[in-house]
């Protein structure tokens, strides 16, 4: 060993010795922050579903690749971390000696291919990050950037870091290469060959690159394990276990869409018959509230903005941005967690936990954060604001985009919960659709005995549950469906088309009432429970003998359909329901339904943020109207899982939209700037929104917002009547 090696053995001893034990320390402190969070006994269910789904996520890149360039490019700098920590670590065999290599593998020609290979397209990969990390940088002019409020010096230092670790990989390569010790032919690496034809014969060149390459990857190591806050490196560890982790590992969605995580108490689900405020947790108050699978969840976040970018009130102008929600909540979690650590921290009733002993030697800091309200303006010093708590439309296009699956919907209405239920503190006209829903059972406070009054005038009987022997399909009709002018059209349609193809339905008539998923999503768990389980009774009744496979629903509501399909479970309701078009689908697949006329004019399809992206129902609506319509649809620029909300989900449909653009006007826009004359929709609140959104632009005798079953029906039914296009609004 040279004096240039010892030098060399030194430095990369001594900085990885300091690098090593910040970053013990660093883990040690995540760890305990993440475990201050609630028990999630659920999380450790079937582990063999859990590791494929990771394996496949990670290695696949099953979410990034739907990005395009940017999933490719980061899956080759992702398998570049992994597969060239190898050469990181035979860095340090060669600062002891310039012709050292890792034992064993070190000297096979496939290893060197390999390496080679994914180096150069490691490189050409974290180029294009950067290039778009540039390109796409908050200060640029024109346009809202999905890396606003991002860190951005820690997103260049990483890409940097990156960049010249690879670089200084090719560069031993290349001084092995000059001094021939390089053990590779040059079929096999013949960029390291290149670089090697123009470095010197410097024979401690290789240990003197290796110990940069070392120093480098190092001072990375230090960087992240003093900023234990810094996601954008983070993510690269802490992203395995929280992919491992999701809710529903065997989905085909993101794991936080379709139904929403049950309200818990210390793990298990709470019991409202039985629940005590002072006793069991209320949705969520302090950051510790959440479950530790949700603190994990706001360590992991890469602060790529993905979600931001495709949320439908940063979008308008909204204050929420799902991002620097998740941001806000980690930083604070971190920042309040010497306190907590320590003991800290308010009991159920709000009485501090803590004896003054326990609190005397902490920092400051640490105790103010303590004593910040999770949910508050400015003013109090709230670490979210109520505008971005109720600013959330339940869309779950942050969820879908996520490509570490963090569950953003489930967390703010954990925190909607908690104001809800234990503060009352909501936006105020909501107050009057979960009075109605508690008194009427149902948001718009219609009598109950005009739930079946859609059925007057048609030329055919409808049949009660009760009334007939047997039937094949029970029809959900929902409280829009019955009381809202222009979905009962829509409901008409439906009944109109089931009879024609001789489909054997009935329906509840009074003895239906709201799913809940208003009440749900608003955050008030308690009015949700109280109509589900009136609702479950009186299906289980209707079902009465069935198994599950013959106790079939028909909903035209989306919103419906995802409350009963995917949340009646959780208490004691299975129920097999399909949504109308998909029924309305195989009808005319199998012949049942013909068209015979096709509806002309151009039309574009805008798909419900609960039937496509929470349930993945994209294919029957396109089918039906593929069959219904002349020519093709013209799909808007925002379709299938990555539409655009119409504003009305997470019990938007019954809340003033004070701030920034009205979503449902953006999204008019959208399908207006098509050119097509009819918008197909398959949710009534959709259909309210886009149609106040038309009349709002003056368009009302230009374009047309129509339900596809009555798209269908014009076609199969030609001599039906078009009705006048409703315009009366039916909120706010």
């Amino acid at each position: 060993m040279g004096s240039v090696q010892i030098v060399t053995t030194i430095l990369a001893a001594g900085i990885t010795a300091v690098a090593v034990w910040l970053a013990v320390r660093a883990v040690m402190k995540m760890t305990a922050v993440i475990r201050l969070g609630q028990p999630a006994p659920e999380r450790f269910a079937d582990k063999g579903a859990r590791t494929r789904k990771m394996l496949v996520e990670t290695a696949g890149h099953t979410r990034m690749l739907k990005w395009g360039v940017v999933g490719a490019a980061h899956w080759f700098v992702m398998v570049g971390f992994i597969v060239l920590s190898l050469l990181v670590l035979e860095a340090y065999f060669e600062v002891v000696t310039p012709t050292g290599g890792l034992p064993i593998i070190g000297h096979w020609t496939i290893f060197g291919l390999v390496t080679e290979v994914i180096t150069v397209l490691g490189l050409v990969g974290i180029l294009v990050l950067m290039a778009i990390r540039l390109r796409n940088r908050p200060n640029r002019p024109g346009g809202r950037s999905r890396f606003t409020g991002s860190t951005m010096w820690q997103g260049y230092f990483v890409e940097w870091i990156v960049l010249l670790v690879l670089i200084f990989g090719l560069v031993i390569r290349g001084f092995k290469v000059a001094t021939d010790h390089f053990e590779y032919p040059f079929w096999a690496t013949p960029v390291s060959h290149a670089v090697g034809a123009v470095l010197p014969d410097w024979q401690d060149g290789a240990s003197v690159a290796a110990v940069i390459k070392i120093i480098i990857s190092m001072t990375w190591l230090i960087v992240i394990s003093l900023n234990v806050t810094m996601g954008v490196a983070w993510h690269r560890f802490l992203a395995f276990p929280n992919i491992f982790f999701k809710r529903e590992p065997t989905k085909p969605a993101g794991s936080g869409l379709g139904a929403l995580r049950p309200m818990t108490s210390q793990g298990k689900p709470l019991d409202f018959e039985e629940a005590d405020p002072e006793k069991d947790q209320f949705g969520v108050a302090q950051v510790e509230q959440f479950t530790w699978k949700g603190l994990l969840d706001f360590s992991t976040c890469t602060e790529c903005g993905r979600c931001q970018s495709q949320c439908p009130a940063w979008n308008t102008g909204k204050p929420l941005s799902p991002k620097l929600l998740v941001l806000s909540l980690r930083d604070h979690a971190y920042a309040k967690a010497p306190y907590l650590l320590a003991g800290g921290g308010k009991d159920l009733t709000g009485e501090e936990k803590a004896t003054a002993a326990q609190l005397a030697h902490l920092d400051v800091l640490a105790l103010a954060e303590g004593d910040k309200p999770l949910i508050g303006d400015a003013e109090s010093g709230g670490v979210i604001d109520p505008d971005v708590l109720w600013s959330c439309t339940t869309c779950g296009a942050c969820v879908e985009q996520c490509p570490v699956d963090i569950e953003h919907v489930d967390h703010i209405v954990d925190m909607r919960r908690y104001q809800v239920l234990i503060e009352s503190s909501f936006p105020s006209e909501a107050g009057v659709m979960l009075r109605n829903l508690e008194n009427k059972g149902n948001p718009w406070g219609a009598p109950q005995n005009t739930r079946e009054d859609w059925t007057k005038g048609l030329d055919f009987e409808v049949p009660r549950v009760g009334e007939v022997d047997d039937f094949e399909y029970l029809f959900w009709v929902g409280c829009a469906g019955a009381f809202e002018d222009r979905a009962k059209k829509t409901t008409r349609a439906v009944a109109t088309l089931l009879n024609e193809a001789g489909v054997s339905f009935a329906i509840l008539g009074e003895g239906e009432t709201c799913s809940g998923d208003p009440a749900r999503r608003i955050g008030n768990e308690f009015v949700f429970q109280m109509l589900a389980q009136q609702n479950v009774e009186t299906l289980n009744e209707a079902f009465e003998g069935r198994e599950k496979a013959k106790r079939k629903i028909v909903a035209t509501c989306p919103h419906c359909f995802n409350t009963l399909g995917n949340e009646y479970g959780q208490l004691g309701g299975e129920f097999e329901v399909v949504h109308h078009t998909q029924l309305l689908a195989h009808l005319v697949s199998t012949g049942k339904l013909t068209p015979v006329q096709p509806v002309d004019g151009g039309v574009t399809y805008h798909d419900p943020c609960y039937l496509g992206r929470h349930n993945r129902v994209f294919a029957a609506p396109r089918e039906v109207l593929g069959d219904a319509i002349e020519g093709e649809i013209t799909e808007m620029p925002r379709n299938s899982e990555r539409s655009f909300c119409c504003g009305a989900g997470g019990a938007r449909m019954w809340m003033e939209e004070k701030i920034g653009k009205r979503i449902n006007v953006d999204r008019v826009e959208e399908a207006m700037a098509t050119g097509a004359k009819t918008v197909a929709v398959g949710c009534p609140f959709c259909s309210t929104m886009l149609n106040d959104g038309v009349n709002g632009k003056g368009a009302g005798e230009q374009v047309e917002v129509i339900d596809v079953a009555s798209v269908l029906l014009r076609s199969v039914k030609p001599e039906q009547p078009r009705g006048d296009k409703e315009s009366t609004p039916v909120a706010g």
